[in-house]
């Protein structure tokens, strides 16, 4: 009898699974699952405790889900990803496996684990790799002479064509196998890494993200795009941490999304297609990594963009990730981004904005930040993200696109509601006041308990500029 390995990794479900559907299609092997923590690695890698505390969770709930189909789930700790494929390799000799399933992860770490297990492997086991964490996969849209896109708006447009000819459907969860006798269930030892709970809501478990995608698109998405940008309002997915581990796939999402919504792709202006937009900014950001694997390094994309010259500046770092800038929607991101590791996209585009242009901070320390406190810490995403903010990654904002905090509050948290959910401190402001509070308590001549702004907007945005512009007159002759 055949025996089949599927090595789980950031695909943490059973429902479309390419690399758990092609293990079972041969009803007559046996199949086996693996999965291998790596808390060094994590800790290199900057993982959020909440993530940590999620993917645990998520991991019980597979090896349940697993074991109901007749599917044992072996589980290993090991420090390094160099470690894991020296445990791999060894137990892949002693359970005697003929082939190894697993989906393809993009980052540069796991690319070069992956290749280094696979060149280990005595040539009789066989090797399975599916591009399971994308709608399609990198490398297959490009430009007329076989690049990346470099440009957003072009690649959309690519990878809707491509989209349209490619197969698209969601895979079942695998059948009962065997007599349907149940594996006895191995106890998965708490990782040996830190872990957080997170106040917000994402229940665990496959059913509850998938239906969550369900009630998302049945009856949210068609005022997304009036909603989204409203950090206030319930108006986005919130599915953005189950993606990230892989409890759900972007084929379910875009399907269910079909589903609910059959002419998203000829409503261009209507609300699933704005959604299905950010969805395909999340293959953006993964097919630019696999195009670029310095962007798993910390470069920036746009390399005279590495001589700005940051500001050392410590206190005001530690005050914008504390949530005490003096700039309420800046404060109020960070401290939802500190006691739930989520943030609203407007949010991240904000605080990163702040960080950047009006601190003069290095943007890989807020990413770095990021990712440390993330749900949904996925690298590709969070590099693109603050790359976009930063004016230093591909397609990114012009470095003279500075966002003003007072009126970005202003623009999108009208009444301070979102605002005084996150700093009770300024419950008596009233709404007027609410995104210059320290001017209203001046007038009553009342003493708040928040900071005054660390920083003057207008003298900091022209201390950006001079900055960005020095630095682009120092590349220029080798431009």
């Amino acid at each position: 009898m055949a025996t089949h390995l599927v090595w789980f990794r950031h695909d943490l479900r059973v429902t479309d699974n390419s690399a758990l559907f092609a293990a079972c299609e041969d009803v007559d092997a046996q199949v086996i699952a693996v999965y291998i923590a790596t808390p060094e690695q994590w800790r290199a890698h900057e993982m959020a405790p909440r993530q940590a505390s999620f993917i645990y969770q998520h991991l019980a709930a597979l090896q349940l889900a697993l074991a109901e189909r007749g599917i044992p789930l072996y589980y290993q700790q090991r420090a390094l990803f160099a470690d894991s494929v020296d445990w791999l390799q060894r137990f892949i000799r002693q359970q005697g496996v003929d082939a190894l399933f697993y989906n393809n992860q993009v980052e540069i770490n796991e690319v070069q684990r992956d290749a280094a297990l696979d060149r280990a492997l005595p040539a009789q086991v066989r090797v399975h790799r599916f591009d399971d964490s994308l709608l399609l996969p990198p490398g297959s849209v490009t430009t007329g002479d076989g690049n990346m896109y470099k440009v957003y708006t072009p690649f959309r447009r690519a990878f809707l064509q491509r989209l349209s000819e490619s197969d698209t459907r969601s895979l079942p969860a695998p059948a009962v196998r065997g007599n349907g006798q149940q594996p006895p269930l191995v106890t998965l030892q708490p990782f040996d890494y830190p872990q957080q709970e997170s106040q917000g809501d994402f229940p665990i478990g496959e059913e509850a993200a998938r239906a969550r995608l369900r009630r998302f698109c049945r009856e949210n998405v068609g005022d997304y795009l009036a909603q989204r940008d409203l950090p206030a309002v319930d108006g986005t997915s919130s599915l953005s941490p189950y993606l990230a581990i892989g409890v759900l796939s972007p084929r379910q999402c875009f399907n269910r999304l079909r589903t609910e919504c059959p002419d998203m792709l000829e409503r261009t202006d209507g609300g699933a297609f704005g959604w299905l937009n950010e969805l395909i900014w999340r293959e953006f950001y993964r097919h630019l990594l696999v195009a670029w694997p310095a962007l798993c390094k910390h470069r920036p994309f746009v390399a005279w963009t590495d001589g700005v010259r940051w500001r050392d500046a410590p206190q005001d770092l530690l005050a914008w990730q504390q949530g005490k800038t003096g700039y309420p929607i800046v404060d109020a991101a960070m401290r939802q981004l500190n006691a739930t590791g989520w943030m609203h996209n407007r949010l991240r585009m904000i605080v990163a904005s702040f960080l950047v242009k009006d601190l003069l901070i290095d943007w890989r320390l807020g990413e770095s930040y990021f990712m440390s406190q993330l749900l949904d810490g996925d690298l590709a995403a969070n590099n693109g993200g603050w790359q976009w903010g930063a004016s230093t990654g591909t397609d990114a904002a012009p470095y003279f696109r500075i966002f003003n905090p007072t009126t970005q509050g202003e623009r999108f948290d009208p009444q301070g509601h979102f605002i005084k959910t996150w700093l009770p401190e300024l419950a008596e402001v009233p709404e007027k006041a609410i995104h210059q509070p320290h001017r209203w308590a001046e007038k009553q001549r009342r003493m708040l308990d928040y900071p005054l702004p660390i920083i003057d907007h207008a003298v900091a945005r022209k201390d950006t500029l001079a900055a960005f512009e020095a630095a682009k007159q120092r590349a220029q002759p080798d431009e």
